[in-house]
């Protein structure tokens, strides 16, 4: 079984840069499935879920090809319509394929898909909103069957809640459908943005206003496309926390500011000092952080639920207590056994975690739980007196691209066994 090895104790220095950002990627290419014509996709990472979509792309009849950060897409028109149910499973967001599906082809059948287990994450909001596109859906046992009977056409969305896959989906559907679609209450986060001008490249009309509600004028066909992937906010603020718990100073590079300010206070609060430029980041972390009172996830532009873990890794070794409110999903608190292996002091219960500080962490044997569950111990890790054994790596692979090797760079003892 793979694992990381980490010695704590160590200060970090110097450049953490950051790779393109999984949730920008995998929207971006369910759209080139639209595209007739070649796409370029510069600043992709390598990531596990990235290889499940091209997984499924490749299934769909594209072909897809790497060359370093680039992937290349060569849109096919197999007919196929369904995804396997062992392909599915592989990510969670590849229900953003359906959306894909129902432009081209105006059907899909697939089985619900898999990802971390944090808890029910329903995908009712994405049905709703294109049964008022003209989809007709029913359920065969554990697969979804989606049809079209007369015509894709648009549609007025009031979302209940800003929910980011069903506004990606309904942003693919729409893109090919007849007429205009306009989606109120829609996730407002940096990859909303993203694929609405990987849309637009390819000869699409997606127009965002400055409240969020997003306009999508279905056009006849999409075209070849070359873009860039925007820099993960998520992986830069992991970055910014291992430099935190370390004591360390160092700069977080090829990095959109803008995309974290929610985080910065927080971090501010704790102690760290930061110097913020256009696309870098330089903090200076205190030899003691401090406890924020309360922090609590909110959906974009508010404090990201994907940050509660590594803001929680810091916490565990702050002085004073933190109070957690998660609005986001149910069971976001998975890691919190598992740094409490390593000397921290958690309790939580529903939606509420509370943390309270200790003077040390010390050495374990781990596993991680999830994605950001696994950069919570990462994070935990590296300040941890010893050696920390961190087991079931796969989740921290699906979203961070060989982060062994770009901690071990900034001064980390960090060994991957196999």
């Amino acid at each position: 079984m793979e694992r990381y090895l980490v010695k704590g104790g160590r200060t970090l220095e110097g450049n953490l840069r950051v790779h393109g950002a999984k949730n920008a990627a995998l929207p971006i290419l369910a759209a080139a499935l639209l595209c007739e014509g070649g796409c370029e996709l510069h600043n992709c990472p390598q990531l596990s879920d990235v290889e499940a979509a091209c997984h499924i792309l490749d299934h769909l009849g594209c072909k897809t090809h790497r060359q370093d950060d680039v992937l290349l897409i060569e849109a096919g028109d197999s007919r196929i319509c369904c995804i396997p149910e062992q392909l599915m499973r592989e990510m969670r967001s590849s229900i953003v394929f359906l959306g894909a599906l129902l432009a081209k082809y105006r059907q899909a059948r697939l089985s619900f898909p898999g990802g971390c287990e944090l808890g029910p994450r329903p995908i009712d909001l994405h049905l709703s909103s294109l049964e008022k596109m003209g989809v007709v859906f029913t359920q065969d046992g554990e697969q979804l069957l989606c049809e079209v009977p007369n015509e894709l056409h648009g549609a007025s969305i009031d979302l209940p809640f800003p929910s980011v896959g069903a506004t990606e989906n309904i942003m693919l559907a729409a893109s090919l459908a007849k007429g205009e679609t306009m989606i109120r209450n829609a996730a407002r986060e940096p990859e909303i943005a993203a694929l609405a001008d990987f849309i637009n490249r390819a000869g699409g009309c997606v127009f965002i206003e400055k409240d969020g509600t997003v306009h999508i004028k279905g056009v006849k066909k999409l075209g070849a496309c070359r873009c860039s992937v925007i820099p993960d906010r998520i992986v830069a603020v992991t970055y910014l926390c291992c430099g935190a718990i370390t004591g360390s100073t160092v700069t977080v590079s090829d990095c959109e500011p803008d995309h974290m300010r929610a985080v910065f206070p927080i971090l501010e609060e704790m102690g760290c000092e930061l110097e913020i430029g256009e696309r870098e980041i330089l903090l200076r972390s205190p030899k003691q952080l401090k406890a924020v009172k309360h922090i609590t996830t909110m959906p974009y532009p508010g404090f990201p639920t994907d940050a509660l873990a590594p803001i929680m890794a810091l916490s565990t070794i702050a002085r004073g207590t933190t109070i957690f409110t998660e609005n986001i999903f149910q069971n976001r608190y998975k890691q919190a056994w598992e740094l409490c292996r390593m000397g921290a002091d958690i309790r939580s219960e529903g939606r509420i975690a509370v943390v309270r500080g200790v003077s040390r962490l010390h050495h374990a044997n781990v596993r991680c739980t999830d994605l950001r569950g696994g950069a919570a111990l990462m994070i935990a890790a590296l300040a941890a007196e010893g050696e920390t054994s961190i087991e079931e790596i796969r989740h921290i692979q699906r979203g961070y691209e060989n982060l062994p090797a770009v901690l071990s760079r900034a001064g980390a003892c960090i060994v991957q066994e196999n």
